[in-house]
């Protein structure tokens, strides 16, 4: 006999909405040295990326956001949900910077929304884990750095990495082995994330085994910069 799946909140999701999900983890830098206009400058990126994905008829039923948080503590603001869906909470900066265990909680939360894709039969694209800190890891994230790159190599997420103001970019780069760490320039969080939620938008509008060509964001009229010595 097959297997029964429990009938509840993830199945209603499905059935009100087969679409294949593109899965993308936020995660964000909430620290203490965060606070005032690097915060504010966030929170106002967080809303535009939700308003443009909203804008896109197809993005906003497959793309699927959550944001976990590490300021003080590593803390998932906001679970697995759709762009339609998506409500940014205004993040308050505080505390320092536990950013190894955020990373490992977004790779399990992503590993575990990608069992519950499988067992309601819901196709998905290779899920995005995006990073933006402005400071160094005040935890250890040498296992991280591991789960980054095996994950990385078996073609199981997209690892992104985005350093703000003085943030470590030797960390960053050990994390982000397998591509290159990026600086913003200055606080242009909502250059940074209408990039992202054009290139996601993109990425719900091609097939699913398809590799969508990103632009790229480290041009002269562009948001990062590759730091130097990288």
């Amino acid at each position: 006999m097959a297997e029964q799946i429990p009938f509840g909140a993830a199945t209603v999701e499905f059935v009100n909405n087969p679409e294949p999900r593109v899965p993308f983890v936020l995660l964000l830098d909430t620290s203490g040295s965060m606070q005032g206009p690097p915060i504010e400058a966030l929170n106002s990126g967080l809303m535009q990326c939700r308003d443009e994905l909203l804008a896109d008829a197809l993005a906003a039923k497959r793309v699927e956001l959550a944001v976990v948080t590490f300021g003080g503590s590593v803390n998932v603001v906001t679970e697995f949900t759709t762009a339609e869906q998506f409500s940014p909470q205004s993040l308050i900066a505080d505390g320092d910077t536990p950013m190894g265990g955020a990373i490992l909680k977004g790779i399990e939360m992503l590993a575990q929304r990608k069992q519950t894709y499988k067992g309601h039969g819901i196709a998905y694209y290779r899920p995005w884990i995006f990073l933006i800190t402005d400071g160094a890891p005040t935890d250890q994230w040498h296992e991280a750095a591991r789960r980054i790159k095996d994950g990385e190599l078996k073609k199981a997420f997209l690892f992104f990495s985005v350093g703000v103001d003085d943030a470590d970019q030797g960390v960053l780069k050990q994390l982000s082995s397998q591509r290159e760490p990026l600086k913003l320039k200055g606080l242009r969080f909502r250059d940074l994330f209408q990039w992202v939620s054009s290139s996601l938008t993109r990425t719900s509008h091609s097939r699913s085994d398809e590799q969508v060509k990103l632009e790229n964001p480290a041009t002269p009229a562009g948001w990062a910069e590759i730091p130097a010595g990288n």
